[in-house]
C-alpha cells in the first residue's frame, strides 16, 4: 500500500467534516476551508475528499440532489432528508442488521449490508406549515 505523506489542508477537510453534523457538499466544506485556507481550489477540496473516500476514513452519499454529500461518520446508519429545506441529518437509531438476512432469502449473490434514507419532513419545516401566512421554506445557512 502506498504512504499517503501527511497534508495540512487534507487534515483541516477531515477535522472540518467531522466538526458537522449537515453532511455538507464539497462547496460547503470549501467555503469553510477558505478561512483557514484562501488559497485552496475547490479541485483540491474535491480531491482530498474523494481520496478521503478511498482510504475509507470519511463517506460520499448522495440523496437525489444532484449534490455528493459528505460524512465522517463511517459506521452504519440511516440518514433523513426534509423534502422542504432538503437538511441531511442522522437518525438517532440503531441499524437495523436482521434486514441483511431478510433480503439475502430473496437475492442468490451475497448482501452485504445496506443504506436507507428516510424522507419527510423535518420539524422547523413542519411548525412553518402549520403557521398561517407562511410560505418560506426553513433554508439551512450555505457556510453552517
Amino acid at each position: 500500500m502506498k504512504i499517503l505523506k501527511y497534508s495540512r489542508q487534507r487534515e483541516s477537510i477531515k477535522n472540518s467534516l467531522a466538526a458537522r453534523q449537515d453532511h455538507p457538499t464539497a462547496d460547503a466544506l470549501y467555503a469553510n476551508i477558505r478561512e483557514e485556507f484562501p488559497n485552496i481550489s475547490l479541485g483540491t477540496v474535491y480531491r482530498n475528499l474523494n481520496l478521503l473516500v478511498e482510504l475509507g476514513e470519511i463517506q460520499k452519499l448522495n440523496f437525489g440532489d444532484g449534490s455528493d454529500h459528505f460524512d465522517s461518520r463511517t459506521l452504519p446508519h440511516y440518514h433523513f432528508v426534509c423534502k422542504c429545506c432538503h437538511q441531511v441529518s442522522d437518525l438517532p437509531m440503531g441499524t437495523l442488521d436482521e434486514i441483511n438476512s431478510l433480503a439475502q432469502r430473496y437475492y442468490n449473490g451475497t448482501i452485504e449490508g445496506h443504506s436507507t434514507t428516510f424522507y419527510g419532513v423535518c420539524e422547523i419545516c413542519k411548525t412553518k406549515e402549520m403557521l398561517p401566512d407562511s410560505k418560506e421554506n426553513h433554508l439551512p445557512a450555505k457556510d453552517s
